[in-house]
């Protein structure tokens, strides 16, 4: 049997301590280059390969992040796993994914902590502030991604958060459809305890409030594909009272809006109504959708979710909460101001 490569004999063909063989392979450690170019071509003559378990326990470092999230269903979170599994990787660190079966991502996370993760993303999910502060007591960050933070009774957050902002990009999708005559604004919500939808629907009341207008209709989708078609059948049973516009709490809830609009129900979008999903996912674009949507800008969230990550790992234990702005992606499922509308108001005035 061969015998198994180690660090020293690496060390010794490349006439360095073995210190520096462990440095060389250490992500953010200090080497010379040519130090540690020589140390990786001896690896390589020899077929070495550094322990990456043995090296936590010396490090007490698993440069392992732990990614929970409930559904992937959603084409939002592929683009977010992607982009932040190539953000941490370049950092030397890897990504353990973790599905919870619900929002609340407690059922997940005692297995989370067996495996000695350096800290914790949560995604589509909530986390309960006993939970959370287990994790604080225990030193683990935790950064919830595309959700607000739980807070503490006390005041401030317990747990790190980064967002979009949310109630803007709600406001903006308001202003839009009122500046376009919409007078029957629905709201297709999402999951009724995500702060997501909470503040994206917060902002279309804030845009319909200062038209001096109400929210027309409410349905709730769960982001889900099923159900929003199931919500969308429930708002425009009525021919006489429909919705002349409706705004998704999310794409994935808007594309199948889009679907049962003109497929079951035999509508145009937009001549008949218009529709506006959040999160600008590439399917959007594609001409069959051309979906108007808020674009939230997932590189700007994955960088702030890093540095949160990394301040706490370092020892800054303070929670703080990201948010990110979005903007308003005008594609071809709202509809122009219409020459009888523009006449209305014409008249109004005169």
């Amino acid at each position: 049997m061969k015998a198994k490569v180690t660090a020293h004999d690496v060390a010794r063909l490349a006439e360095v301590s073995q210190s520096a063989v462990s440095r060389a392979f250490t992500p953010g450690a200090s080497v010379a280059p040519d130090t540690r170019e020589r140390i990786h071509t001896a690896a390589r003559q020899l077929g070495y390969r550094p322990n990456a378990i043995a090296r936590s326990l010396i490090t007490r470092r698993s440069r392992i992040i732990g990614l929970v999230m409930s559904y992937l269903e959603n084409q939002f979170y592929p683009v977010v796993i992607e982009q932040l599994c190539q953000a941490l990787q370049q950092d030397g660190y890897h990504v353990l994914l973790f599905i919870s079966d619900t929002e609340d991502a407690d059922n997940v996370l005692m297995d989370i902590l067996q495996y000695q993760v350096d800290g914790i993303v949560m995604a589509s999910t909530t986390l309960s502030s006993a939970l959370a502060n287990d994790c604080i007591d225990a030193g683990i960050p935790v950064v919830m991604f595309n959700r607000v933070a739980q807070r503490r009774t006390m005041g401030g957050y317990a747990t790190s958060a980064v967002t979009s902002q949310n109630r803007a990009g709600g406001r903006l999708v308001g202003e839009l459809l009122v500046s376009n005559g919409h007078r029957r604004i629905a709201w297709l919500a999402g999951a009724e305890n995500a702060s997501t939808s909470h503040e994206r629907e917060a902002g279309l009341c804030d845009a319909l409030a200062a038209a001096d207008l109400q929210l027309h209709a409410r349905g709730v989708g769960h982001y889900d594909f099923a159900e929003a078609r199931r919500a969308v059948l429930a708002l425009f049973r009525d021919p006489a009272n429909r919705p002349d516009a409706l705004f998704c709490a999310n794409d994935h809830m808007a594309i199948a809006a889009l679907e049962t609009l003109r497929t079951e129900l035999g509508l145009h979008v937009p001549r008949d109504v218009s529709v506006v999903g959040f999160d600008n996912v590439p399917q959007a674009a594609w001409p069959s959708f051309d979906l108007t949507t808020v674009q939230q800008n997932v590189g700007q969230m994955v960088d702030a979710t890093r540095t949160l990550l990394f301040e706490q790992i370092g020892g800054q234990v303070l929670a703080r909460g990201v948010t990110v702005p979005c903007v308003l992606v005008e594609r071809g499922t709202v509809r122009a101001r219409s020459v009888e509308y523009q006449t209305h108001k014409t008249s109004e005035t005169t």
